[in-house]
């Protein structure tokens, strides 16, 4: 059975004003000294994967100040830029120019030039250009800020309800199918969460075989994260591989998250409640939060949390 849950979110063309104007420092919330130009160095900065509102406020900080940021794509890192009112010169640098680009860039570093390096969506160097630009920094000393931000494998894993204690994130599977397969065997028995970016056209051919090699798991395709018409839809790979083989190749971008072997996806409240009522019939609520715990892998405390309020729903849920 496949569940789907839709959600909109705030209109990713419509970013909240504009950044602070610049001064020569500002106080944080923690009563430290922010400089409006950062310290010369290398940034790596996150950047909205759907809704513009996702950008954060230090990346802000960082864009506005940078004297160069390097992006996979000048027109769409163009376009946040443009939603800020930020106009820092942008130089492209990705997969097919990186060799030839990168050494200017990192003469700019040595000569103690401030450079933010973006990918187009999410953060750099997550199935995204950028690891030998960091790497040579490194070597030539250049100091390497990484800032904080939005990433669509995390975003989806979050949302998944599957287990989230062990996960391994693959990227972009092989397109022909033998090397497809086996990278897939290669994580078969591996007791943890698999994360997967996939092409849309790709995608009912690639979760048919995901479920050939891995097995009949629990899964969650995860499309237009933080977008406008963002879709989490749940189901078993084979379940999930019949829809999209029938309902065609989706639109945007795709992630899906695959369940551990043996694994089961995580109850719904009204279901985790369910099992609570049953265990309470002939448990201690204590007793009965610890079984139904262990039989669904949730927290403890959040189980506990949920038996009190069944039991007394204006009670304290303080467990002692």
């Amino acid at each position: 059975m496949i569940h789907q849950n839709s959600s909109q979110s705030v209109a990713p063309d419509n970013p909240p004003g504009s950044v602070p104007a610049k001064a020569d420092s500002a106080v944080e919330p923690n009563g430290a000294s922010r400089q409006s130009k950062p310290e010369p160095g290398l940034y790596i900065v996150p950047t909205p994967i759907g809704n513009l509102r996702d950008i954060t406020l230090r990346a802000l900080d960082i864009l506005q100040g940078a004297d160069l940021i390097a992006c996979e794509d000048t027109r769409v890192t163009g376009r946040l830029l443009q939603a800020y009112g930020l106009e820092t010169p942008m130089t492209p640098y990705h997969d097919h120019n990186a060799a030839r680009k990168r050494p200017a860039l990192l003469r700019r570093l040595a000569e103690g030039a401030r450079v933010a390096l973006v990918s187009d969506a999410g953060t750099p160097l997550v199935a995204d250009p950028g690891y030998r630009l960091v790497q040579e920094a490194v070597q030539a000393g250049v100091p390497v800020t990484a800032l904080p931000g939005a990433s669509a494998a995390l975003v989806a894993l979050s949302a998944a309800g599957l287990p989230t204690d062990r996960f391994l994130f693959l990227g972009f599977l092989p397109s022909r199918a033998g090397q497809r397969d086996r990278a897939l065997a290669e994580v078969a028995g591996l007791r943890a969460s698999l994360i997967i970016y996939e092409s849309p056209r790709r995608l009912a051919a690639s979760l048919a075989a995901m479920a050939g090699v891995l097995g009949e798991r629990e899964a969650v395709v995860a499309r237009e994260l933080t977008k406008r018409f963002e879709e989490i839809r749940r189901g078993t790979l084979g379940a999930l591989a019949g829809h999209y083989a029938t309902a065609g190749a989706p639109r945007g971008e795709v992630v899906v998250v695959i369940a551990p072997p043996g694994a089961k996806a995580a109850p719904s409240d009204a279901e985790c409640d369910d099992l609570l009522a049953e265990a309470m019939k002939t448990h201690s609520l204590r007793d009965a939060a610890s079984l139904v715990s262990a039989q669904t892998g949730l927290p403890r405390r959040a189980v506990y949390d949920r038996a009190l309020r069944l039991n007394r729903p204006d009670a304290d849920t303080g467990e002692t």
